[in-house]
């Protein structure tokens, strides 16, 4: 995307001053807050702040609200990530300044990591209960790489991303991925365990999934993972899926067979007790989408409470045309790695 003389001038001049080049660096690892710049910074909140709208002003930066915290990221432009990825990697990591940031950045991580340590100690017991009834974790996670395939895409959405897994195994593929999910308390761990893996393309927001706060027609890749059984209308969340998905992209599910566990419903606060094929391509059908794929994962063992994990793959019916003339879209951020 070309923009004017002007305006490559006025962006040139926000990122050219060291504090706000600083806080770019640091951004180009993860979302953080005033709060973490103010300390990583050793700077005053009012300055950091000046410097937040200078960058926000120019289109560098972005920010989102979080309850009563503001985080703020790089950019979800394409192009002016680019830019900024292209101006960081300019940057020696072993200047003095960078290198003591960069260590302050490390112990604010690691204070995330310690909150979300906490919290998994507080709920493991609940979570293992569930996790011993159906196939283990990695049996899914496998079949959902051998799914999507290995060609990268331009961008990601896991909706009630939880602990972050599926922005973690997808990282390879995409330039950029977020995850919604509405409890505080999973975004710490989703960060803790991101910053753990060194996934620095993707960001998590608070957010319903039925009004996530992302654009519409800008992804080539939805998830929805253990996350139907708990919502009273599923069928609206499939629907605003599908909406928020780019033309041809895919949306995956991951959810239980139908069973009849009733302590899920009335000890774990499960709204629906599974889901047949036949419901999801109905639903799919609404939300303008082809189901292309169901696979199922029954458990080991012949203990009658078990979950039988299921997977389906819906896809965008839209098809995507290239348009050579089109400077923003690069045949390369086809949905899925294909150009038409």
């Amino acid at each position: 995307m070309h923009v004017t003389l002007g305006t490559m001038v006025d962006t040139l001049k926000a990122a050219a001053e060291s504090s706000r080049l600083r806080i770019l660096v640091l951004l180009s690892r993860g979302d953080l807050t005033v709060s973490d710049l103010t300390e990583i910074l050793g700077q005053s909140q009012p300055r950091v702040s000046r410097h937040l709208k200078l960058l926000l002003d120019a289109g560098l930066i972005g920010r989102y609200q979080e309850g009563s915290w503001a985080f703020f990221r790089l950019s979800d432009t394409d192009a002016s990530r680019d830019f900024v990825q292209r101006l960081v990697s300019g940057v020696r990591e072993a200047d003095p300044q960078v290198v003591r940031d960069l260590e302050r950045l490390a112990a604010v991580k690691r204070k995330r990591q310690d909150r979300a340590a906490e919290y998994f100690s507080e709920n493991a017991a609940s979570w293992d209960r569930i996790r011993s009834l159906h196939v283990p974790d990695r049996a899914v996670e496998a079949a959902l790489l051998k799914l999507v395939g290995k060609r990268p895409f331009q961008s990601m959405l896991d909706l009630g991303t939880g602990t972050g897994r599926l922005l973690e195994i997808f990282a390879p593929l995409y330039r950029r991925g977020v995850g919604i999910d509405m409890s505080r308390e999973m975004l710490t761990v989703a960060r803790a365990n991101l910053d753990r893996a060194g996934v620095a393309n993707a960001q998590v927001r608070q957010g319903d999934i039925f009004s996530p706060p992302v654009e519409r027609n800008a992804f080539d890749l939805v998830t929805i993972h253990q996350v139907l059984h708990y919502l009273d209308d599923p069928a609206r969340a499939i629907g605003e899926a599908a909406r928020l998905l780019r033309p041809s992209g895919r949306l995956v599910i991951v959810d239980f067979a139908p069973h009849n566990l009733e302590f899920l419903r009335d000890q774990h606060a499960h709204m629906r007790l599974g889901f047949s094929d036949r419901q999801i391509a109905d639903w799919f059908e609404e939300a303008g989408l082809d189901l292309e794929d169901s696979q199922e994962f029954e458990p080991r063992g012949q203990a009658e409470a078990r979950l039988t994990v299921k997977l389906w793959l819906g896809r965008d019916r839209r098809l995507l045309i290239a348009d050579p003339s089109n400077d923003a879209l690069p045949a390369k951020t086809y949905p899925m790695g294909e150009t038409a």
